[in-house]
């Protein structure tokens, strides 16, 4: 579920203040050394979710939340730099729901790309996706689409959510999305999804010459 983003040079990254009642994220994988210790990170994170909850886990609640966590890390853990990867949770018993978020260089026709971004002309939509116009104050202008996609391989209906927008200012385009066959699930977590979007910024990086100092500025 990641995104295959074309290959530039940039100086981006995304700066994300989530809830973290709400939102668990995920650690890179970007080598094996940040990687040696994801079970330890599994079994941390399962304690302090079902802390958060003031919920007994019994025998079992820790190392079966454990077990899942590990088992999302596995599989949706990002290996960009630009790629952030968070599991929305509302409770230590409930199925996490993976939400990804990315942002690179500005490319292409404004309106085509966020488009193409948010999957409006998906040809295996049920249905025309609802599309709709979407801002927030540090992303900028954007697109918010909801669609439904029959899969090859099950009888399920894929519920997909995505957002992109372009911020001309920065020249960046940022897109978010989930998707899974439990079109309940995403209906439920869209309110928590719509007000992670109002959180999200990117940062710019200055690549200016060694000799200068490191500084980065937000936007």
């Amino acid at each position: 579920m990641t995104e295959n983003w074309v290959d530039l040079d940039h100086e981006f990254d995304l700066v994300i203040d989530y809830d973290p009642s709400l939102w668990l994220e995920l650690p890179p994988r970007w080598d094996e050394e940040s990687w040696q210790d994801i079970d330890a990170w599994a079994s941390e994170s399962a304690e302090l979710l079902w802390q958060s909850h003031a919920q007994d886990p019994g025998e079992f609640g820790i190392p079966f939340l454990a077990g899942t966590l590990r088992r999302c890390a596995d599989a949706f853990a990002p290996e960009r730099f630009d790629t952030r990867a968070l599991l929305h949770i509302t409770s230590p018993t409930s199925v996490p729901l993976p939400v990804f978020a990315a942002v690179h260089p500005a490319e292409g026709n404004r309106a085509e790309t966020l488009r193409a971004l948010i999957q409006a002309g998906d040809p295996d939509a049920v249905e025309p996706p609802v599309v709709e116009a979407y801002r927030t104050e540090d992303l900028g202008e954007g697109l918010r689409a909801l669609r439904y996609v029959r899969q090859d391989d099950a009888p399920e209906v894929l519920a997909g959510l995505r957002y992109a927008w372009r911020n001309d200012d920065i020249e960046a385009d940022t897109v978010l999305w989930t998707a899974t066959d439990d079109i309940a699930q995403v209906i439920q977590a869209a309110k928590d999804i719509e007000k992670l979007t109002h959180k999200i910024l990117v940062r710019i990086w200055d690549l200016e010459p060694e000799d200068e100092s490191p500084a980065d500025t937000e936007s």
